[in-house]
């Protein structure tokens, strides 16, 4: 949808274009398990292939930095949908003593008091928007429709049988009102089966040489079977991830079809990361004992297309996170956000392309948690507390190193950087618990 010279004109004067649309835009939230951002072509990856995501990219805004709430799937996933951080939203687990072992099926689910939190689909079914979610949940109680949701499919096991339920729901959608479809896909997991040949053959002769892995490490602990054979592994996650990459395709062309594409605003995310053999370690912050805040578990893609609204072949510099999602969709459709003490801020100033006011600076600061670990991020820095700063305790200097491989926190000359972001992550657990 082309923009009017009036919405220019009003979008340079600090109006937003949303105010302006004559119906609030239908929303396919694509979600992927243990997808990095760091995988992905769009992302610089040269050796897995993600052509459709890419393309998802290029046709809208990827922002370069954004960080889960947490490096694993359920608690972060929870942040998305609520606005809140791990604990706030109920999800409790992560914060006791971190066992080696799994923990008994069903232990780590979310307790009733969840099932009371205000999702962005509850947000949304309030102000019109039919509800559908096609997928993974991984937030408790599954066994039937909740929050908003209508269409609800959340015991899918393959990408295709999730896509084919997100189509299904694109069918029965009526003209005059707008939609909310989740399309949850399990991600690439191990030990990545059951693909068509096509996918394994694809990635047969690749050596892989520049993903970066390291032999396995010490304390791998989740995934620690997959570091035996390194690459042959890499070859059967990449052919995972590119089946997926396939499923971007018929959620377009059924768009397309029904001509709901220029009305639609798809985002597209990553439940958590993977490391893929970074640091000698396989999966996400569970793959090392202690757990682990590498970029590979915390950076997962983020990405705007919204014909009309957010610029082509944009990629923004803010660092922006999981608790900042849920405020920026409220803004993006014009429904009030929830009351319930948020750290996220809108960063939908960036998704169009404009400029964020010099009153109103974006931060530049993030947070992460899992279970005994805590983490605090900005532009340059990452800090990394273990047990209330008993330790092991990390900080690392991104720009000098990226590969987080020079653990700077006991360096006196980091001292004054180490305790501000100690003092910030102290006052972001008092402000939000």
């Amino acid at each position: 949808m082309a923009l009017t010279r009036r919405q220019l004109l009003l979008a340079a004067a600090g109006a937003p274009l949303v105010a302006q649309a004559n119906r609030p835009p239908n929303i396919v939230l694509i979600i992927v398990d243990e997808l990095g951002a760091w995988m992905l072509g769009c992302y610089g990856n040269r050796e897995i292939r993600t052509p459709n995501i890419d393309l998802l990219a290029r046709g809208g805004t990827r922002f370069h930095t954004h960080i889960a709430s947490a490096p694993a799937g359920s608690p972060n996933r929870a942040t998305l949908f609520t606005g809140r951080t791990p604990r706030q939203h109920g999800i409790r687990d992560f914060l006791t003593p971190e066992p080696i072992e799994d923990p008994p099926q069903g232990q780590a689910a979310p307790p009733p008091s969840f099932q009371e939190e205000i999702m962005i689909s509850d947000v949304l079914a309030r102000a019109g928007y039919n509800c559908g979610y096609a997928g993974k949940w991984d937030m408790g109680a599954e066994d039937k429709p909740q929050h908003g949701f209508k269409h609800w499919a959340t015991q899918l096991k393959t990408a295709d049988a999730v896509t084919a339920s997100a189509l299904e729901f694109l069918d029965a959608q009526k003209a005059g009102q707008p939609f909310f479809l989740t399309v949850s896909y399990p991600g690439p997991q191990a030990p990545y089966e059951g693909l068509a040949a096509k996918y394994y053959e694809m990635y047969a002769g690749v050596k892989f040489e520049t993903i970066g892995w390291d032999p396995a490490a010490p304390n791998a602990s989740r995934g620690r079977e997959m570091l035996g054979d390194i690459v042959g592994n890499i070859r059967k996650c990449a052919a995972a991830l590119t089946a997926i990459d396939d499923q971007i395709p018929p959620l377009m062309k059924r768009l397309n079809e029904r001509g709901l594409r220029d009305d639609t605003l798809i985002v597209l995310t990553g439940a958590s990361g993977n490391l893929l053999g970074r640091h000698g370690l396989w999966g996400s912050g569970h793959a090392s004992n202690p757990v682990n805040m590498y970029e590979e578990s915390t950076a997962t893609p983020m990405i705007w297309n919204w014909r009309g609204r957010s610029p082509v072949e944009a990629a923004r510099p803010e660092l922006v996170g999981s608790c900042d999602f849920l405020p920026t969709i409220c803004e993006a459709v014009g429904a009030p956000v929830p009351q319930r003490n948020l750290p996220g801020r809108s960063y939908l100033t960036a998704v169009l392309g404009q400029q964020f006011p010099r009153s109103q600076p974006w931060r530049n600061l993030v947070f992460s948690e899992l279970r005994n670990t805590l983490m605090a991020r900005n532009n340059r820095y990452k800090l990394v507390l273990r047990n209330q700063g008993e330790g092991p305790n990390e900080l690392y200097d991104l720009r000098a190193d990226p590969g987080e491989k020079v653990n700077q926190y006991s360096n006196p000359s980091f001292v004054s950087v180490r305790d501000q972001l100690a003092a910030e992550l102290d006052r972001w657990q008092k402000e939000f618990k």
